[in-house]
């Protein structure tokens, strides 16, 4: 984890979900000035509130608003040091149906955390992003590709005193409305199968620790103009859903509208630098000074485009970690 959160104000934008949660509960502990958890949710604020990680911590504060409201954005950013942005519309079938509520919550939204940043001189903004951002075929990812791109090129600002970099993963082992949120909501409510979009899918898996941590670490290093990529286990769905041991018959209900096959993290068509190191890719804005920095790093080397692509059974050395994982959070 970062160290340097100690005496630093920090603001999360989808604070009350489980990623919120769970960066504010691991950033507590290296004594910020303040965390203040940003979120329209009235009762998921309430609940984070009284909740035994969070009732006795006085440097929490809770701040009830909406990423499309640029006033109430430009008051709670003020004196912020750094902004994790996790508000979105996530969910490819809702996002299909309402495509202009969509735009307004995941790209004007954007827009105005920029405009809020910039007014407020905040020191870093990382926002989260998604392996439905490359080569989107959904309004979902065609709507984070353009916040990506606006917090991108909200970098070439002059005005601009604020970093701005985005993270990429694919799928959060056990966070609300995944899989398994899914599958254990069913089994208590009494289904006799579960249901599989097609067997041959595959996705990009992590856990929440490893997405903390990595964002953590991508804040510690960031100059402005990334997108940071973990180095993922990805998997079908079906063999995922055999490290659940629920032991039900599966159904095949086949693919949604808006749904891929399979997933990218990384796509050869798109030409932006890329440089690798042990446990991360790093595409890079075309800027001369934050290439010569990668170039100069020991741990990164440049590397050509090329397809991250779920289908190609990425990262099977930790495979057998990841199965622990997801079975510790597939208990009912």
């Amino acid at each position: 984890m970062n160290t340097n959160f100690k005496n630093k104000t920090i603001l999360i934008t989808g604070g009350t979900g489980s990623f919120g949660r769970s960066f504010a509960e691991k950033v507590i502990k290296f004594e910020p000035r303040k965390i203040i958890i940003f979120s329209r949710d009235e009762q998921k604020h309430n609940e984070m509130m009284i909740s035994e990680e969070f009732k006795n911590i006085k440097e929490m504060r809770y701040f009830i608003g909406d990423i499309r409201d640029l006033n109430r954005l430009i008051l709670a950013t003020k004196n912020v040091d750094i902004i994790i942005h996790a508000a979105a519309m996530k969910h490819v079938h809702l996002c299909e149906y309402n495509p202009i509520e969509c735009v307004n919550t995941n790209i004007i939204g954007a827009k105005n955390l920029v405009e809020a940043s910039i007014t407020n001189n905040v020191k870093k903004l990382i926002a989260i992003s998604t392996d439905k951002a490359v080569n989107p075929i959904n309004i979902y990812g065609a709507s984070k590709l353009t916040s990506d791109k606006i917090f991108l090129s909200s970098n070439n600002l002059s005005a601009s005193k604020t970093k701005f970099s985005v993270t990429r993963y694919g799928n959060v082992i056990g966070s609300k409305g995944s899989i398994i949120d899914i599958y254990k909501n069913m089994i208590k409510n009494g289904s006799k199968f579960l249901p599989l979009t097609d067997p041959k899918m595959t996705r990009f898996f992590i856990s929440m620790d490893e997405c903390v941590s990595f964002i953590s670490n991508c804040l510690k290093i960031m100059r402005g103009g990334e997108i940071f990529i973990p180095k993922s286990t990805s998997m079908s769905l079906k063999e995922f859903i055999n490290y659940l041991n629920y032991n039900k018959p599966l159904k095949t209900i086949g693919i949604r509208s808006g749904e891929k096959l399979h997933e990218n993290l990384i796509s050869k068509l798109d030409n932006t630098p890329i440089f690798e190191s042990k446990k991360m890719y790093i595409q890079c804005i075309n800027d001369k000074l934050l290439l010569n920095f990668y170039k100069k790093q020991k741990d990164f080397k440049k590397i050509n485009p090329f397809d991250y692509v779920s289908s190609n059974k990425n990262g099977q050395k930790n495979i057998t970690s990841l199965k622990k994982i997801i079975s510790k959070s597939a208990k009912l």
